[in-house]
């Protein structure tokens, strides 16, 4: 669940730091840990913009997460971004 009355600054730390944990794995073809990292990023946007994720350990389940959920995840996370700059 997003932290109530995150500043913009804070969640580009946070973003920032996962995405680059995210990529790092992908680069790696680590998708299980990739997908991973994709649950943690849905966690921290508020619940109106939160992804229902489906996945598990599997690495061609993980994969197909990846490959479903990153381009929503980075919708998202634009969304929420775009509220925390009307704050």
């Amino acid at each position: 669940m997003a932290k109530q009355n995150m500043l913009l600054e804070e969640f580009d730390v946070i973003i920032d730091r996962m995405r680059l944990a995210f990529e790092t794995a992908q680069n790696l073809g680590q998708s299980i840990e990739a997908a991973k990292v994709l649950y943690q990023i849905n966690e921290i946007l508020p619940e109106n913009l939160q992804l229902a994720l489906d996945g598990g350990d599997d690495s061609t389940l993980a994969e197909q997460v990846v490959l479903t959920y990153e381009g929503l995840i980075k919708t998202a996370i634009a969304e929420y971004r775009e509220e925390l700059m009307v704050i």
